[in-house]
């Protein structure tokens, strides 16, 4: 045999022989993983937390799901009792005469609500029709008055409807960039402003990054005035994007500021009296589209960062320089539109209020301020005189973070806030406490370890306790203010889930890139895990700065697809990186003015040390994927870390910040500046300059209707690729925005099959189908 052929030979040979070494992964594979996922594994779960319905006396009902399905359960709290809403059984022996169906006491409709004014009616949406259900004589009537519940509607979508006021009895809204208002019970409508124009309207809905049709307003507490502001985005520049379709595509144009612009959005406060329409406008400088919490003047769910005294004749609001480096603290005349100013604060890097809510309140009756300020490198609340602007005394102390401020009591003087730190152990798990005013007999209303979420009644004087930590399911409790137990509303059970092999996540800690702070994240391994192996290792990363990977610290049976990657073979772990909030403010800080850091040296130098632990990760084989600037950070630790991470799926990320929301970059990288030469300080965070460093596998994924991270961002790193000569895979989704909507899963199996095949080194079954589906206890049927 010639060399020829012995040399074709030996080639077919190896070739054939790695072929037969490389494993496979079948569809049962993927189905086991499949296993893992939210609607497979939450149907599992009994007794998890509730939405409690209040009604009067602080009573409430609500809806838990058990292994035999939905029971419903009424609570007193000043009886201390629990006790089934009703007869579940007689209800659906009633349903079923009524209906026509088979109904058992377990698998009751969805129910709509207990009219508070009766407390003795329940209504049902079954067989097509709502039903008035009589709790007392178990007789049930057709409601044809009634709308079925919107989110069992068929093909409804949420329609406008106006910001409604406290009383009930008006809804303010937008048309023709005007501000309107309509009678509830009559329906008339009454036009409140006249001079609003096309980019000059009245509040008007639009952070750039997010936009709606949706008024920006704060109703009075007598419900007669409302505070807002005129939108001046005149000159501000257009972003555009252009849907896929059969035909001329349509344009899609909204006002998209970006790092530097000259002119950003820029809002002039109103007040607008309703009964007789007149607009009293600030006499105040307009204010950058900038608030305490965040760019999006309505983060909170209202009109951030104002606050009405009782009989609304003075509203006090925060102006936020374009920076968020300075604050000022301002009380207006809702009468003459006169500003005094009361105080300011101003820092080197950037001011925030709080997390998840605005940590400042005006108590107009006492004439003070509760402010929030890091300033001794601690977030912590200060309590000021409202007339002079002087700090009358600081109330937290101490190495730890007030989050949320729950609760003032300005008769008790008494103020109850969420916390995190102040425990041993996890920063990240929040305790509720209370505190006087004079930052005295500061004590722990929820003692157990854990992170806790708490629902205030309508009077205040109960509170719903859920607490539990990743790893351990935990209890919702109902307790009285002085943190006392009342009664215990649910324990989460698992069992069911554990029986499928269901394990939960491993808390684990590290130090950061600086060999002495703590970080603190969760470890995924396969339920079937085999020590004597050696697995890949995956970090999702979501790099902050206004959050971080974990999310929250609570118990849930799923977290995204972590679990179900695992179980297709890898390590996966999330670790919250130095910059992410929630601890110190020079934690939080470490990276300011650099966000290409992306907590990478902390990423890398934490799964070093977890492989240094566990044996069986294979640290020589990391991949990393993350969404948003999550997406931003993998395609970074691709470029930069071109050794150590073998294999990126970048989605949607914003790897060009001056292509980005103007907020974003100025907020946590400052404001675009340029040196001698010309070179802007963003230049070097920006992905597209390191593409040439690629050298493993990358997978580009965006949705080019984006209109929060605008795909362009990725089609700069697409081209510096090409430029490169560097192979990558791109995957596109022509109408989707920055989420994937109806393509989510079949995005979730392409990341699937990109980490089984390049990191595992294993052939996916073909085009797998994911196969959702709703918790059976959920049915209507």
């Amino acid at each position: 045999m010639n060399k020829l052929l012995l040399t074709a030979f030996a080639f077919t040979l190896t070739t054939t022989t790695y072929a037969q070494q490389a494993p496979t992964l079948t569809a049962k594979d993927y189905e086991r993983a499949e296993s893992m996922l939210g609607y497979s594994a939450t149907p599992l779960i009994d007794g998890g937390m509730i939405r409690p319905n209040w009604l009067p006396g602080d009573k409430l009902w609500y809806r838990n799901l058990t292994a035999n399905g939905a029971e419903f359960v009424m609570v007193d709290p000043a009886k201390g009792t629990r006790t089934p809403a009703f007869d579940h059984q007689r209800m659906a022996e009633a349903l079923s005469k009524a209906t026509g169906n088979l109904y058992s006491a377990n698998r009751l409709p969805f129910q709509s609500i207990i009219p508070a004014a009766y407390g003795k009616l329940l209504s049902f949406y079954a067989a097509g029709k709502m039903w008035k259900a009589d709790l007392q004589n178990y007789t049930l009537t057709e409601d044809a008055n009634a709308a079925a519940p919107r989110s069992v509607m068929p093909g409804r979508r949420g329609g406008l409807t106006g910001v409604i006021s406290p009383d009930g009895t008006k809804a303010a809204f937008i048309k023709d960039y005007n501000l309107w208002v309509r009678d509830v019970p009559s329906g008339k409508q009454t036009q409140l402003t006249n001079d609003g124009v096309k980019d000059f309207g009245y509040a008007t809905d639009n952070a750039g990054w997010k936009h709606s049709d949706m008024a920006i307003l704060r109703w009075s507490p007598d419900s007669k005035k409302i505070a807002t502001f005129k939108q001046d985005q005149r000159k501000v520049g257009d972003m555009y994007l252009v849907t896929t379709n059969v035909g001329t595509p349509k344009l899609e144009a909204w006002k998209y500021p970006l790092p530097g612009d000259k002119d950003i959005p820029m809002i002039h406060r109103c007040i607008i009296e309703v009964e007789k329409p007149k607009v009293i406008m600030l006499k105040v400088q307009p204010d950058p589209h900038r608030a305490t919490l965040s760019d999006d003047i309505s983060s909170s769910g209202t009109f951030d960062d104002v606050d009405w005294n009782a009989d609304a004749s003075q509203l006090a609001f925060v102006s936020t320089s374009r920076d968020h480096k300075q604050e000022k603290v301002r009380i207006a005349n809702a009468a003459t539109g006169d500003v005094r100013e009361v105080f300011e604060e101003t820092v080197a890097t950037q001011y925030e209020s709080g997390w998840d809510s605005i940590n400042w309140k005006y108590l107009a009756g006492s004439n003070e301020i509760i402010w929030f300020s890091e300033r001794d490198n601690w977030g912590h609340l200060y309590l000021y005189d409202a007339r002079t602007g002087k700090l009358k005394n600081q109330i937290t102390k101490g190495s730890f973070v007030v989050t949320q401020l729950l609760k003032v009591d300005e008769k008790n003087r008494q103020l109850y806030f969420l916390a995190g730190g102040h425990e041993p152990g996890n920063p990240y798990f929040s305790h509720l406490y209370r505190i006087g005013f004079d930052g005295k007999k500061l004590t722990s209303l929820t003692p157990e370890d854990g992170n806790h979420q708490i629902t205030f009644s309508p009077t205040e004087n109960y509170f719903i306790d859920s607490y539990s930590k990743p790893d351990v399911p935990g209890a919702t409790v109902l307790r009285n203010l002085n943190g006392r137990l009342i009664a215990l509303l649910e324990k989460t059970d698992i069992s069911r889930l554990t029986a499928t092999g269901w394990k939960a996540p491993t808390a684990i800690t590290v130090k950061a890139h600086d060999g002495k702070t703590d970080l603190f994240g969760l470890m995924f391994t396969p339920t079937k895990l085999d020590p004597s192996k050696k697995y890949p290792i995956i970090n999702y990363i979501y790099p902050g700065p206004q959050g971080g990977s974990v999310g929250s610290w609570s118990f849930s049976p799923v977290r995204g697809d972590h679990q179900a990657l695992a179980e297709l073979g890898f390590i996966v772990v999330l670790i919250e990186g130095t910059s992410n909030p929630l601890r110190s403010k020079s934690y939080h800080d470490m990276n300011y003015g650099n966000m290409a850091e992306n907590t990478l040296p902390d990423q890398i130098g934490g799964m070093q040390q977890l492989a240094q632990k566990y044996p069986y990760i294979d640290i020589n084989r990391a991949g990393i994927w993350g969404h948003s600037g999550g997406g931003f950070a993998t395609a970074s630790a691709m470029f930069k870390y071109p050794d150590f991470f073998k294999v990126g799926i970048s989605e949607s990320g914003n790897h060009e910040n001056r292509n980005y929301e103007d907020d974003w970059g100025e907020r946590y990288i400052g404001l675009l500046t340029k040196d001698a030469s010309g070179k802007s300080n963003y230049e070097d965070q920006a992905n597209q300059n390191y593409a040439k460093n690629l050298k493993g596998k990358l997978m580009l994924v965006h949705g080019m209707m984006d209109d929060n991270v605008p795909p362009y961002n990725t089609l700069l790193v697409v081209e510096a690729l090409e430029k490169a000569n560097k192979d990558y895979d791109l995957v596109i989704f022509p109408n989707s925005a920055h989420g994937y909507g109806p393509y989510s899963s079949y995005m979730m199996r392409r990341r699937w099959d990109y980490f089984v095949r390049n990191l595992l080194g294993a052939e996916p079954p073909k085009e797998y189908q994911l196969k959702t589906k709703p918790d059976p206890r959920n049915s209507l049927q």
